[in-house]
């Protein structure tokens, strides 16, 4: 009898996305491979225009009380999340590089506010800087890898971010499995380690999820 193909997971997933995996047949273990620590940071008056690339920025935003006039952020997630809290979103699209386009083509001739973490991608800032967009960068939160050794091995690793595969790779090693990641910019990481990597189609849990059923159930890749 073939056993349950099981994966692990960088990042512990809500109840309706283990279900997901587990419904298909995936057997998953998981844990957090880096932890987010809000960092203090003063706001006077009103932003114009706030670029956000993460749910982690909106926390600190919405802790602070900042009031933001428009919102230019990066994934469906984020958005909700800021929608939720009364903000306006303005643009939204699902990559950093993607967004700082947007701003370039239709709004270079106005100033922004960048609220991000300690370990933000460069992509978008450096679109900015060259095409003399003006921009100041805050920092609203600290990420911080949680490296863990792990003695088994997985049919697949799911990550969400560059800094899981970071903090992943300071204890263990992704031969013999698939990265399946959440995005590009994840997987240029990972590439850094494996060839053997899987990108979602769209950049959210769901469907890394749907990458992980569809590549180790319909492929017949089972067993552990």
């Amino acid at each position: 009898m073939l056993s349950m193909p099981t994966v692990l997971s960088t990042k512990k997933l809500s109840e309706s996305q283990r279900s997901l995996l587990l419904q298909a047949g995936v057997g998953l273990v998981e844990y957090d491979a880096i932890g987010i620590k809000l960092v203090d940071f003063e706001i006077k008056g009103i932003i114009k225009n706030a670029i956000i690339t993460s749910q982690n920025s909106v926390k600190a935003l919405v802790d602070k009380k900042v009031q933001i006039e428009n919102c230019f952020c990066v994934g469906e997630k984020t958005k909700a999340l800021l929608v939720e809290n009364g903000y306006r979103v303005k643009e939204m699209t699902n990559y950093g590089n993607e967004l700082a386009e947007i701003i370039v083509e239709k709004f270079a001739d106005q100033k922004f506010t960048f609220f991000c973490g300690n370990l933000r991608r460069d992509e978008l800032p450096s679109i900015l800087k060259e095409n003399n967009v003006a921009f100041t960068e805050v920092d609203v939160y600290k990420t911080i890898l949680k490296p863990k050794k792990l003695e088994r091995k997985f049919k697949g690793i799911l990550f969400f971010s560059p800094s899981a595969v970071e903090s992943f790779i300071m204890e263990n090693d992704l031969k013999n499995t698939t990265a399946f990641c959440i995005g590009t910019t994840t997987a240029s990481e990972a590439e850094k380690h494996t060839n053997k990597i899987n990108v979602a189609t769209k950049p959210t849990i769901e469907n890394v999820i749907v990458q992980v059923v569809k590549h180790l159930i319909k492929n017949n890749n089972v067993g552990v």
